[in-house]
């Protein structure tokens, strides 16, 4: 079957992957690093899953946990062949990667977890929002139950700014008789 697109063969695919993972801003899942290499018609899914494989055993990719990230051999490599890389692939390759490692940044700047309260009686919603200088906000909620914490977490990590914003309006509001 011919082969539309830029990318044509397995050795392509994976100067592909080296030239994203180089750029990501942080280690991906295995989906994401699928949907940013879908970026030309030439890329064979199967392809690419075979190619990620062996990118991991040659130890160009290191699979930490589900997310994959690149080692200092991808790196180098990845250095030495991108120029065989089409310019047209390298612009779609950008503009994805852009929308990307702007969710990722954002991601990287919110926490959430859920730990058991020391008296153990109940559970901490430890919520924190970082920026570009480190912590901005961090805040400990008690919650009687791990699904109140849960849902604690979760509408933290959906909207930090706005309860920052709310936190911080609260906080510096004046009392109607001061």
């Amino acid at each position: 079957m011919a082969r539309y697109g830029f990318i044509h063969d397995k050795l392509d695919i994976k100067f592909l992957i080296l030239y994203l993972m180089a750029r990501v801003a942080a280690p991906v899942d295995f989906a994401m690093l699928t949907d940013l290499a879908m970026c030309d018609a030439g890329v064979d899914y199967f392809e690419f899953a075979e190619a990620v494989s062996e990118m991991v055993e040659t130890g160009h990719l290191v699979l930490e946990g589900d997310r994959y990230a690149i080692t200092g051999k991808g790196r180098r490599d990845g250095a030495a062949c991108e120029s065989s890389l089409p310019y047209s692939v390298k612009r779609r390759c950008g503009a994805a990667l852009a929308k990307v490692n702007s969710a990722l940044r954002r991601d990287a700047q919110v926490r959430a977890s859920i730990t058991p309260h020391p008296s153990g009686s109940g559970f901490l919603a430890d919520l924190a929002l970082d920026d570009e200088n480190g912590g901005l906000f961090t805040l400990s909620l008690f919650c009687p139950t791990q699904e109140q914490a849960g849902r604690v977490c979760a509408g933290f990590k959906a909207r930090p700014e706005r309860i920052y914003n709310e936190v911080l309006e609260a906080l510096l509001a004046q009392d109607e008789d001061g």
